[in-house]
């Protein structure tokens, strides 16, 4: 993989920086085939939203935060995208709440698993992070779902109160709010499936919501669940942003 060239200067230079990351975690075999093109997709959405953090995406993360503080067994689950592009900040994210993260791929093969635990591991040992990291050994399924994708682990996934699953597909976030837990998902596209079905979506991108999430930790004693939160008004107030920006 060569070195990451870009000038700082580039008005691409954070897109092509993530781009490059992706491309370092694909040549590791952390990534599904289709990755990069879910991420171009994102990519597409961001562009619409203006590739900012919106007021309602950094109040929706507050109040994800606020959730997973206060959950009994909260838990963050990382796939391949995520690892790459907000690993470390997920893990330090983790490390703050006292809880597990678990490795949780929809197209999961025991050579990406490897991977991506290698790759987790070497952060946790680099940045002094403490967090249990699951899913190498998966004991349990998700009900109502069939195949590899089905595969959890109790003391993670199939056992959390609260859950931050970013970039997860619709089917699986269905699934888990059926079994009555808080589902936080982080999807750039407000239409998708996931970002209807969760409790609460963060209509931004991955590393911008990570790297908010320890700002707030920085900078806030307490944080406070919005009980007047409503999903879908979330949402459409970040399809009101697409329209405001390109109208």
């Amino acid at each position: 993989m060569g070195e990451f060239t870009a000038d700082k200067s580039h008005p691409r230079y954070e897109s092509l920086l993530k781009r490059h990351n992706l491309e370092i975690a694909a040549s590791r075999g952390m990534l599904a085939d289709s990755a990069l093109i879910a991420h171009g997709r994102g990519e597409a959405f961001d562009y619409l939203l203006g590739e900012k953090t919106s007021e309602n995406a950094f109040l929706a993360t507050k109040n994800a935060l606020a959730h997973l503080s206060a959950a009994k067994r909260p838990i963050i689950t990382i796939n391949g995208n995520t690892a790459a592009l907000a690993g470390k900040e997920l893990m330090q994210i983790a490390n703050y709440l006292n809880c597990p993260v678990e490795i949780n791929i929809f197209y999961r093969t025991d050579d990406r698993i490897s991977a991506m635990l290698k790759h987790l591991e070497d952060i946790k040992q680099e940045h002094g992070i403490t967090t249990t990291i699951l899913g190498e050994s998966p004991d349990a399924k998700i009900p109502g779902l069939e195949g590899p994708r089905a595969k959890c682990c109790h003391e993670g996934i199939f056992s959390s109160d609260v859950i931050l699953v970013p970039l997860e597909d619709g089917d699986r976030c269905e699934a888990l709010v059926n079994m009555g837990k808080t589902v936080i998902v982080v999807d750039l596209n407000p239409l998708s499936r996931s970002a209807k079905m969760a409790s609460i979506t963060i209509v931004d991108e991955i590393s911008r919501v990570a790297d908010n999430m320890l700002k707030i930790i920085e900078n806030e004693d307490n944080l406070e669940i919005d009980i007047g939160f409503i999903n879908n008004h979330n949402l459409q107030q970040s399809l009101n942003i697409i329209a405001s920006n390109y109208s």
